[in-house]
């Protein structure tokens, strides 16, 4: 049995329910207690058709670049304008050319809501004592950036943690993990992740911070600081030197570990011999079946089966494009 190292690692349909109509509107003569009448003068103008042809003075703030999914969003409607109306209201639409809906649970100036589909918009209108639509604001498109990462599903989830059957381990190529990578040791080094290690203690409680920057520390620690892939190619980038070879597939090795759980270590052989390079690279990004990768831990050495034994250092990749922050952010995630 192979000993374990820990997993800790791992932006909206909202989930909202989208109710055309105001409930504030008074029942109208004729029609029952209980039941709405969807005219626009019942709604007070606040149906889902509504467009809204007002000026997009008002400024929607907290949202961020990206969401991953399960992300809450939470956002302010701001008016500078000096107004005495406090009479908000929320549309959501699934895209640009979908009708808006009103939110009927939403009201005030905040909004809260979890992110769950990519590329829907929300937008906060304000409306007078005469409950009609006085300014709004610009769209506020949301985008969803899960890096690849399968984790919020339960069953991938359940995968993640390292629990599934030998039988849904799939081959997969090189491709899956094709980019450009940057290590997260520096970020470690400069204190950007000690709000991860945080994080962990508070919730984990079995290590302190300091003690969980120790392991990782440990765990991360590289002079490769970047890594480019494409197609059947891997670059090694450190801060003065650059090398690069061709790799082919070597199958998968299904490794247990000391808690119980388990990992897959995808390996690729160097086509050609090299003094420089290492004949054999093997990656775990806790995904058991062809995908892209949203990170990804990384093996490399000469001698394929002593690497399977490497359980205390495995040096770790995000994408190039990715900040301090939104890694930190993805660590937290997950």
């Amino acid at each position: 049995m192979r000993t374990s190292f820990s997993k800790g690692l791992g932006i909206l349909t909202l989930s909202l329910l989208v109710l055309v109509g105001c409930q504030e509107a008074e029942p109208q003569e004729g029609v029952a207690e209980g039941h709405m009448d969807t005219s626009s003068s019942a709604l007070h103008d606040h149906n889902s058709s509504n467009d809204h042809q007002v000026a997009e003075d008002v400024d929607v703030q907290g949202g961020a670049d990206h969401y991953h999914t399960g992300d809450i969003v939470e956002l302010t409607a701001v008016y500078e304008e000096e107004s005495e109306s406090d009479h908000w209201h929320w549309y959501i639409r699934d895209n640009q050319d979908a009708e808006w809906n009103l939110i009927t649970e939403q009201k005030g100036s905040s909004f809260k809501g979890e992110a769950n589909r990519n590329g829907q918009q929300i937008k906060a209108v304000l409306y007078n004592d005469e409950h009609e639509a006085y300014v709004q604001s610009v769209p506020i498109e949301i985008v969803i950036d899960d890096h690849g990462s399968h984790g919020h599903h339960p069953h991938d989830e359940q995968i993640y943690n390292g629990y599934f059957e030998d039988s849904q381990v799939k081959d997969r190529e090189l491709s899956d993990w094709e980019g450009d990578w940057q290590s997260v040791y520096p970020y470690l080094k400069d204190g950007t992740l000690d709000e991860v290690f945080t994080y962990k203690s508070e919730h984990n409680g079995d290590r302190t911070a300091e003690e969980y920057k120790q392991y990782y520390a440990q765990g991360y620690e590289t002079d490769v600081d970047r890594i480019i892939i494409e197609e059947d190619t891997v670059t090694f980038l450190k801060s003065d030197k650059e090398l690069t070879g061709e790799y082919a597939y070597d199958g998968y090795e299904i490794l247990t570990y000391e808690a119980g759980n388990r990992g897959v270590r995808y390996i690729f052989k160097l086509a050609e011999d090299s003094d420089e390079l290492p004949q054999f690279i093997q990656f775990s990004d806790h995904n058991i079946y062809p995908t892209d990768a949203g990170h990804y831990h990384l093996y490399w050495g000469n001698d394929r089966e002593a690497l399977l034994d490497e359980v205390e250092n495995w040096p770790s990749y995000y994408p190039k494009d990715m900040d301090g922050a939104s890694i930190v952010h993805e660590m937290i995630a997950h």
